[in-house]
């Protein structure tokens, strides 16, 4: 998982990355990316939105009901939405994602437990360690 929290004017103020366990499908592990997202952005802001490029989990945080496979995570999104004041998921392009993508292709390149919440990208990110 990669994700990068900026401010109103765009500027990067906190990025996170995170290699998860494989879970059943890849929308089981988008769930998991905006559930981690959202509990780690409670602390720092009530009014949030929040981007991806999976119009699949737009769909899903507005109309759950019409994923019933899902019922259980979306239960937890929607039990961190009234965290915020303010909540919106909107559709970013993967070609404009570049940070929180390249974040997530190093995070799974790393074999061992992983979890980095920082203002900057880590120097051993940017190159995997020799093994």
């Amino acid at each position: 998982m990669g994700c990068v929290w900026k401010d109103s004017t765009g500027k990067v103020q906190l990025m996170g990355t995170r290699n998860l366990r494989r879970r059943e499908t890849p929308l089981h592990s988008e769930l998991e990316v905006l559930r981690r997202a959202m509990e780690s952005m409670i602390q720092h802001s009530t009014c949030q939105r929040f981007e991806t490029y999976c119009k699949d989990l737009i769909a899903m945080i507005e109309q759950p009901q019409d994923w019933p496979n899902f019922s259980t995570e979306l239960e937890i999104i929607q039990i961190f939405r009234l965290c915020f004041s303010y909540f919106r998921i909107n559709y970013f392009p993967k070609t404009q994602n570049a940070i929180p993508d390249s974040l997530a292709r190093n995070a799974r390149s790393i074999h061992r437990l992983l979890c980095y919440i920082g203002c900057s990208i880590p120097v051993w990110l940017s190159r995997p360690p020799q093994v």
